[in-house]
């Protein structure tokens, strides 16, 4: 099974509460994830809220064309339920 973000929901700071396609879900912090060119603009956090689910990626999306792998993104969770 290819691994696919279905909901994604901000909750604080840099945290994003994720619904997979196999069932997971938690929250992921990505606040020590924000470096390097994509991410650096992202540490605004005005910026960092205004993600999105690509239809096309599966995954979550920032206007400047920053995404990270869903697998990344699951292996990241807080909470798992």
């Amino acid at each position: 099974m290819i691994l696919h973000v279905v909901e994604a929901k901000y909750e604080k700071d840099y945290q994003i509460h994720l619904k997979f396609n196999d069932g997971s879900e938690g929250i992921v912090d990505l606040k020590d994830e924000l470096y390097g060119e994509m991410f650096e603009p992202l540490k605004n956090s005005k910026l960092f809220k205004k993600f999105k689910i690509d239809p096309e990626l599966e995954t979550i999306v920032w206007q400047n064309g920053a995404d990270f792998a869903p697998e990344f993104l699951r292996d990241r969770l807080l909470v798992s339920e």
